[in-house]
């Protein structure tokens, strides 16, 4: 099916981040892996070749491109290229953190951070989940408490992503125990407050060179400056940011999905067992079949949910289903080309191998399917 989802313009986009992560990525990529940290030096180059930042207003050094198209295709180019660590850090900063200050953020606050997130030179995180925290936010312990001009932060978050190399980190907090919904904050954490402390880079299954780690936070004095949004808005803050979030894990799951079904598809005509390409058995020809029209189907509902988000319209519901759906085709999809692969699937040089380890946690974070299928059931039964 042909698609027409993408201008000229679009194209010629993706010619500029092919070539930037020919260049700047796909050649240190193992070495970030090894090292389970991606070098900065690739988000100042990003930062140059306006591959990340690309919604932060002109007048704070942005592109002020709000297509979402554009994401689109980095999205599918970090997928082609099998280089998903870097592009996970890209997808926090572009898809959640810089919507958060642009759309939260004082004047004072953008000129402070935006145009060094749109350059690659500041990195940012956001923190909502803690040890005994995840799905449940209303269940966060981290608290802070005002004292004259500055809020006293205390509390620990985990599995945040970059959170080794972040500048500034978004950090969820109970600000009023009393309030119920209403007692939650966003404040902002920079790189070197006193009592604001990481823990361990932590070992994770697969995206091994995207940095996730614990944060402690011990008395940290956040300036009242660096409140984010309203006091005790912020719960609805971020329930008002997930369908982003959620489109943009449904995104990166359809495009893995595609470029899995791709190495798949040219490695079944190149392998011969038996006398002939493992293509031309009847088993693996099926496969493909399914394979082939399971994605063009979610990819027609993907394309649709970027439109919408464009347009302003796409739901939380839309994006929960969006998310699971998409989510979980790109781990039946991955895992099938493992299996047709054999052995070499099971090896890491080979891009499907990457792919099946950096695939698991798509199903987890952003919200769990279970957690999907609740929002659009509630919805449901609500209507």
């Amino acid at each position: 099916m042909r698609r027409t989802l993408f201008t000229e313009d679009h194209e010629a986009y993706r010619d500029s981040v092919r070539e930037f992560i020919a260049r700047e990525v796909s050649p240190h990529y193992d070495d970030w892996e090894a090292n389970r940290l991606v070098d900065r030096s690739a988000w100042l180059a990003a930062g140059k070749m306006g591959i990340v930042g690309l919604a932060v207003p002109e007048q704070y050094g942005g592109s002020g491109e709000l297509d979402y198209r554009y994401r689109y295709i980095v999205a599918e180019e970090i997928a082609r290229s099998a280089t998903t660590s870097f592009g996970a850090g890209l997808g926090l900063q572009d898809d959640i953190v810089i919507p958060y200050i642009a759309d939260l953020g004082t004047d004072e606050q953008k000129q402070r951070w935006l145009p060094g997130m749109a350059a690659g030179e500041i990195i940012c995180a956001i923190a909502m989940t803690e040890p005994g925290t995840g799905s449940d936010l209303q269940g966060i312990k981290t608290t802070a408490v005002r004292d004259g001009d500055d809020w006293i932060l205390n509390g620990q978050k985990t599995f945040i992503t970059s959170g080794i190399h972040a500048d500034i980190v978004i950090v969820a907090a109970r600000t009023d125990p009393s309030a119920g919904s209403r007692g939650f904050s966003l404040l902002v954490v920079e790189r070197g407050m006193e009592g604001f402390t990481r823990g361990r880079k932590l070992h994770k299954v697969g995206l091994a060179g995207q940095d996730t780690a614990e944060l402690s936070f011990e008395n940290v004095r956040v300036p009242a400056s660096n409140l984010l949004g309203t006091e005790g808005g912020g719960l609805i803050h971020l329930m008002e940011r997930l369908p982003r979030e959620r489109l943009s894990i449904a995104v990166s799951a359809i495009c893995v999905a595609r470029a899995a079904y791709e190495w798949t598809k040219a490695y079944a005509f190149d392998r011969s067992a038996f006398g002939k390409p493992i293509g031309d058995f009847q088993n693996t020809r099926f496969a493909l079949a399914e394979m082939l029209t399971e994605i063009d189907v979610t990819q027609a509902y993907v394309d649709n949910a970027v439109l919408a988000i464009n347009d302003g319209e796409l739901s939380a519901v839309e994006a929960a289903q969006a998310k699971w759906w998409a989510s979980e085709l790109q781990k039946r999809v991955v895992d099938r080309c493992v299996q047709l692969h054999g052995g070499y699937g099971y090896m890491m040089e080979y891009p499907i191998g990457r792919a099946y380890v950096d695939s698991r946690i798509q199903t987890i974070y952003g919200g769990t399917t279970e957690i999907m299928k609740e929002i659009i059931g509630r919805d449901i039964a609500k209507n």
